[in-house]
């Protein structure tokens, strides 16, 4: 069965973390389409493939991400079926907070195509650099905000704990842009459970990537 779906990272930084093998596959694919985080990365997609399509536009204002997933997943697919190579080219790592992906290489194998994922530099391993973090000094626990809050996630104080997308902590839409603070408020209150008020807190904001991808969108 002809067509084939590889879903690859194009790192944090612009150019500087993309792989050898990655850039191959958008080099000889049929269609790139990108998830990336700003324009100029688009752009620089441009430059190694004649026709790369752009996932921005699936976002939208009020619009649940489900929708967007979906929508981004039988999109790629729909040129899979097709028989032609496709690559979705995604910032940073391409399975690490990226429902798509995921998804769209599950879909693939379910039909019989071939289909896989390339990692890229996420920005957790930009975490570590950049802070000098060593996970396996006292072990580390990663959680995404709004599951810690929902699930009750039982922690072990005594590792390093990272909370990814606290700006969306609480956030049960997946709409929004933002919430509000009430719901960092019941965040902190969770975390004085395991911890005292004044533990000291490390926050990295990722310089590299200028906006999320829908924020990107809406500003475009």
């Amino acid at each position: 069965m002809t067509g084939s779906l590889y879903c690859v990272g194009v790192g944090m930084t612009l150019g500087a973390h993309i792989c050898p093998l990655s850039r191959s596959y958008i080099e000889n694919a049929d269609v790139v389409f990108s998830g990336v985080s700003d324009g100029f990365v688009e752009l620089w997609l441009r430059e190694i493939h004649q026709d790369v399509r752009s996932l921005q536009p699936f976002y939208g204002k009020n619009k649940s991400r489900h929708i967007t997933y979906r929508e981004m997943v039988d999109t790629m697919l729909d040129e899979v079926k097709q028989g032609k190579n496709v690559v979705g080219a995604f910032y940073g790592h391409p399975g690490v907070f990226a429902k798509a992906p995921h998804d769209a290489i599950a879909r693939a194998r379910e039909l019989g195509y071939e289909a896989k994922m390339i990692p890229g530099i996420s920005a957790e391993d930009c975490l570590y650099a950049d802070l000098g973090m060593d996970p396996g000094k006292q072990g580390c626990q990663h959680y995404e905000a709004s599951q810690f809050m929902l699930y009750k996630r039982r922690i072990d104080p005594t590792a390093m704990l990272i909370l990814w997308q606290v700006g969306l902590a609480g956030d049960l839409t997946m709409g929004i842009e933002a919430t509000g603070a009430a719901e960092r408020r019941l965040l902190l209150e969770i975390l004085a459970q395991d911890y005292p008020l004044e533990h000291p807190v490390g926050y990295m904001r990722l310089q590299r990537v200028h906006c999320k991808p829908h924020e990107w969108n809406r500003r475009r």
